[in-house]
């Protein structure tokens, strides 16, 4: 009996042309990935992207029967318009896309949090629509010394995401010294006027940019946890001890403050976040699916969602918040999630020839 054909699948990461020239399966970060796929007999083969050669990537893109991208929002001060341009033709002439870009909208940006607050993961959550709502309305909101986290739309890498807290009882004014602290790695806090950040904060809301502003958790200096997940499956799990806004040692200068350290990746089996598992999978995420309309064959082959401890239960036990959800471009991520994204694409592709019969 013929074995059945597996399908074809390209991998889609960024780079030029002289990348894609030379690009294997071999020489990319996505390598144990590509010889996945080759044990399953699938064929799978890089298209490295660039705006500059789209046609190319698309002509390629639509002899394929599935394409996983990794690509971040902004990538070397170019957004993802073009491509996702694109790749929304490519999955109308048939092609499987994950993450599909209309997905990455209504899950992979910071409105997501706003949008989900009130399902079990969220906090203290609002959005700002223009500039002048986010003078209007966030000074109260940091009087008597509550620390906020305002972030960015769209953005990655800590990019526009800010600690902004003041030392005021009353809502602070314009001229009002605030303390802030930018997320990007190496980023020191700042002590400037509160009209001197409302004028940073001026690029965000360019064209239909909006910032969501979350209370700052307190708990942060205990660590973050990412759940990596295929399709509504957790696959493993990351943990980071010290990660973006960890606050400097009691009584230090906040220059001390520790940079990020390592993630430390682990399977879906590790015994201390089970009971998140549990949850996440069993509850928010179908919550989230019913509340932004999402089905279950169109969450992401690979994504995440990054938690921060909020406060505990009366009874002792843990609580979380969600600080974060990444679909556009989740890598590393663990050696569990890999067979995992394999099945799941491999499926995908069966799925869709079912229905051509």
């Amino acid at each position: 009996m013929a074995q059945t054909d597996p399908g074809r699948v390209a991998i889609l990461y960024p780079g030029d042309a002289e990348a894609r020239r030379n690009a294997t399966p071999e020489n990319n970060r996505f390598a144990p990935l590509f010889s996945a796929f080759a044990v399953k007999r699938v064929h799978v083969e890089p298209a490295v992207y660039h705006d500059d050669f789209c046609e190319e990537v698309r002509r390629q893109l639509l002899n394929v029967d599935a394409v996983l991208v990794w690509t971040n929002p902004i990538e070397k001060g170019r957004n993802r318009s073009v491509l996702d341009a694109m790749l929304r033709d490519v999955a109308a002439a048939g092609t499987f896309v994950s993450a599909h870009p209309d997905i990455i909208l209504k899950l992979g940006t910071k409105e997501v949090l706003y949008q989900t607050r009130e399902i079990g993961w969220g906090s203290d959550t609002h959005l700002y629509g223009s500039l002048d709502q986010m003078r209007r309305e966030l000074p109260a909101r940091l009087a008597g010394g509550k620390a906020r986290v305002l972030k960015q739309h769209r953005g990655q890498s800590g990019d526009g995401i800010w600690k902004v807290e003041s030392p005021a009882a009353a809502p602070p004014l314009p001229e009002t010294t605030i303390r802030v602290r930018h997320a990007i790695r190496g980023s020191v806090e700042e002590e400037i006027a509160l009209g001197k950040f409302y004028d940073r904060c001026k690029p965000y809301f360019a064209g239909d940019g909006k910032m969501i502003d979350q209370a700052y958790q307190e708990r942060l200096p205990e660590g973050m946890v990412r759940c990596y997940l295929v399709h509504g499956k957790v696959a493993g799990f990351g943990h980071q001890a010290i990660n973006a806004l960890f606050p400097a040692p009691r009584g230090a200068s906040p220059t001390e403050a520790p940079p990020p350290g390592p993630r430390l990746y682990h399977p879906p089996t590790k015994p201390e976040f089970q009971a998140l598992m549990q949850i996440l999978e069993r509850e928010w995420v179908p919550a989230a699916q019913r509340l932004l309309k999402i089905a279950a064959d169109e969450l992401p082959v690979l994504w995440d969602c990054d938690f921060l401890l909020g406060p505990k239960r009366i009874d002792g036990d843990d609580t979380y918040v969600l600080c974060e959800i990444n679909v556009s471009s989740v890598a590393p991520y663990p050696d569990s999630a890999t067979p995992d994204i394999v099945g799941a694409t491999i499926s995908r592709i069966e799925a869709a020839r079912r229905k051509l019969r």
